[in-house]
């Protein structure tokens, strides 16, 4: 099969972790088209175009202190949305609007969207698949998470049979574009030119964390089918920090402590 690719606006910002943090995202729109020749060979060991999870073991054998990290990341979707990761064969309950869970480097976890707003019946189930980790202040994991966002123009796009890759990554400070925010969450996009691939363009512009792949599968009407869900992959959900209630301590994916803020 070859692919065909078309422009999408893509990337993100995100502040903090001890000064500045800036997240960005590069978005790749790929349709599915008849075998009409071969896409050439890419010699970049780390190719976006390779199969889901072959990234992140890849990432494993480098030998950098990644294996055995849980990174902290938090799962937007649309507000109405529930979102729930993978459990055995199947999905567990799903929860409001987002979800924070601990992933690890090289594991594929799928998640299934539903009560997507204005869209009764439509589930979508898109994978995450973390390719580096972040290095968070001591005892402050949960503080910083990974922001994932699944917005709706995307999972509309995703449900009409087209698939999306959103390559999450963290800005080279003196390559980012000096534009400031207007909130810490603001969303910013950029261009990713046809054929280009995301993961070696946000290569280029930064340090990828995680790639996001929304569409081309649908599991079986049981929806028990393990292959469906690599293998199901534990993630680990967290439970919300009250920040309002009174000062707590919170376990994170390293048995650190964190105190809500008063």
């Amino acid at each position: 099969m070859t692919t065909v690719r078309s422009t999408l606006r893509s990337g993100f910002g995100r502040l903090h972790v001890e000064g500045k943090l800036r997240w960005a995202v590069l978005l790749a729109l790929t349709l599915v088209a008849p075998a009409a020749g071969q896409e050439p060979v890419r010699h970049w060991r780390h190719a976006g175009a390779m199969p889901p999870g072959a990234i992140g073991r890849q990432r494993l054998m480098r030998g950098e202190p990644l294996s055995g990290y849980c990174q902290a990341v938090e799962i937007r979707a649309p507000q109405g949305a529930r979102i729930a990761p993978a459990a055995g064969a199947g999905f567990a309950e799903g929860q409001p609007d987002s979800l924070l869970v601990g992933l690890y480097i090289g594991p594929v976890y799928r998640f299934r969207v539903t009560e997507i707003p204005e869209h009764p019946g439509l589930e979508l189930f898109p994978t995450v698949e973390l390719v580096d980790r972040m290095y968070p202040p001591e005892g402050e994991s949960l503080r910083f998470p990974v922001p994932v966002d699944l917005t709706l123009d995307e999972l509309l796009l995703a449900s009409e049979g087209k698939f999306v890759t959103r390559v999450i990554y963290v800005e080279d400070p003196n390559l980012a574009i000096p534009i400031a925010q207007k909130t810490p969450s603001e969303t910013r996009w950029f261009d990713v030119a046809p054929g280009d691939d995301p993961l070696v363009t946000a290569d280029g512009l930064g340090r990828p964390i995680a790639i996001l792949r929304i569409g081309g599968r649908i599991p079986e009407t049981d929806q028990n089918d393990v292959n469906f869900v690599y293998g199901a992959a534990p993630a680990i959900v967290y439970a919300r920090v009250n920040r309002g209630a009174h000062p707590g301590v919170l376990l994170t994916p390293h048995e650190e402590t964190i105190v809500p803020a008063p």
